[in-house]
């Protein structure tokens, strides 16, 4: 097994955006072809993100902040994927994406929590591309973020690169310098999860766990159509999305097989 990711690496380094015979015939699809959008649902116009270097890039404060969704959607799956950050950056990539809604951030200084207008906003969906900041994404997140220099990885293992966000915590540091690639692996089967970052699994749980729900919970009302959502997961085909936090980050190599 460890010989078997250790080549999978080796390949990913090696020629990013290209698919293998043995890739072909083991069932993966290549997700970004390193010059277009095909494949995604690039909404026309947006500022959040563009492609450099064979890379998508999220970009740095665009006027509406909104994340990158795949055209095709999964169910179980095995995803590859290299990422890179930005100096003191932070992203993600989702999955399992239960809603999508429009929030304004211009509003957050009216609440006491940042969920309290989320909640609000949630239920109203009143709010567009025009009268909003951006679009939060319902679902669960890989960590990606400047370990050293984020202010958020620096609260613990639960928002350190790999991590589960704020779920099930990276068992160890894995990352790479800010300014390199990671290689990162994500295999969700049913319930079960892991996270994979440059050949070390520093994830390995279940999205159905109580310990999960009980994140949820903390900071979510059980009411919530968010803590619903996660916790429920009624929605078991779904796209992956790539996250613009407002932060350069840099995804490609991009690959999925269902299992």
């Amino acid at each position: 097994m460890k010989l078997a990711v250790f080549l999978g690496l080796a390949a990913l380094a090696a020629e990013p955006n290209k698919l293998s015979k043995e890739e072909k015939r083991q069932g993966w699809k290549l997700l970004f072809d390193g010059k277009s959008y095909k494949g995604w649902r690039h909404v026309a116009g947006s500022d959040s993100w563009a492609i450099e270097d064979r890379a998508l890039k999220a970009a740095k404060d665009p006027k509406f902040r909104e994340d990158l969704f795949s055209a095709g959607k999964y169910g179980d799956f095995e995803l590859t994927f290299e990422w890179k950050i930005s100096k003191n950056g932070n992203s993600g990539l989702k999955y399992q994406v239960q809603d999508r809604f429009i929030i304004d951030d211009r509003q957050q200084k009216n609440f006491k929590r940042f969920e309290d207008m989320a909640n609000r906003d949630i239920r109203e969906r009143t709010l567009t591309r025009a009268t909003g900041t951006q679009e939060y994404v319902v679902g669960f997140e890989y960590q990606v973020i400047d370990d050293s220099g984020h202010a958020d990885a620096r609260r613990g293992p639960l928002y350190q690169a790999g991590a589960l966000y704020s779920m099930l915590p990276a068992s160890q540091a894995a990352a790479k310098p800010v300014g390199e690639f990671n290689q990162a692996r994500i295999v969700l089967r049913g319930d079960r999860i892991e996270h994979w970052l440059n050949g070390v699994k520093v994830v390995d749980g279940s999205l159905a766990g109580e310990g999960i729900k009980a994140k949820v919970a903390a900071r979510w009302t059980t009411d919530s159509l968010v803590y619903q959502g996660l916790a429920g997961r009624p929605r078991k085909r779904t796209a992956i999305t790539l996250q613009n936090h407002g932060d350069e980050a840099w995804f490609r190599n991009i690959k999925i097989r269902s299992l």
